[in-house]
């Protein structure tokens, strides 16, 4: 998975910037709120029309990300609260840029748009909690390639670029088929437990 994969590639940078974070004694949870307030302060900036600057922002936003967990992996303070508090707070993170997106276009009468902001966001809360749930009955489950780093690089890559419309195309799609694809696959890691 791409995830995974650039989890590792980025592992030399993170892990030096978040012993450094860890030493001026700033905590894991005060990470991820305040990426969560930036990403609430950029929605605000793609609701008013700044597409492409809210594109630009979102990197800086996107890269913080990863250091909440890195900083509390490095502090040796990897608490279950912290993990809840990511996940609650990514969700929030992610759904106010497809809401910003679909206050834009609901004021140029974008209603392709707005219907697919609205899909795109269901779409990425599902994949998020079909792993969340199959977790919570005792499975992992992190199939597809439509996860949240790949959702938050092709959001960039979208508001970028310009390319808004086929962006939300592709997200739509991109994470129905995710959400499908990890029900299919609890239900087949199910059935194989039951027939066990």
């Amino acid at each position: 998975m791409f995830t995974e994969w650039l989890r590792k590639v980025t592992k030399g940078i993170l892990q030096p910037v978040a012993r450094f974070l860890g030493k001026l004694g700033i905590s894991p949870n005060a990470i991820t709120i305040f990426g969560c307030l930036l990403n609430i302060c950029i929605a605000v900036v793609i609701a008013e029309g700044h597409l492409r600057l809210g594109g630009i922002l979102l990197l800086p936003a996107f890269l913080l990300d990863a250091f909440d967990g890195a900083v509390a992996r490095e502090m040796n303070h990897v608490t279950k609260f912290g993990a809840f508090l990511d996940s609650c707070l990514d969700r929030v993170s992610e759904s106010v840029v497809y809401v910003a997106l679909a206050w834009w276009f609901m004021s140029i009468g974008g209603r392709e748009q707005i219907t697919l902001a609205f899909l795109s966001a269901i779409g990425s809360m599902m994949v998020s909690y079909t792993r969340a749930r199959s977790e919570g009955i005792g499975i992992e489950c992190k199939v597809g390639y439509f996860s949240r780093v790949e959702r938050g690089l092709l959001m960039i890559i979208g508001l970028v670029s310009g390319l808004v419309t086929p962006l939300l195309w592709v997200m739509t799609i991109g994470t129905t088929l995710t959400a499908v694809q990890r029900m299919i696959y609890v239900y087949q890691k199910t059935r194989h437990l039951s027939a066990a």
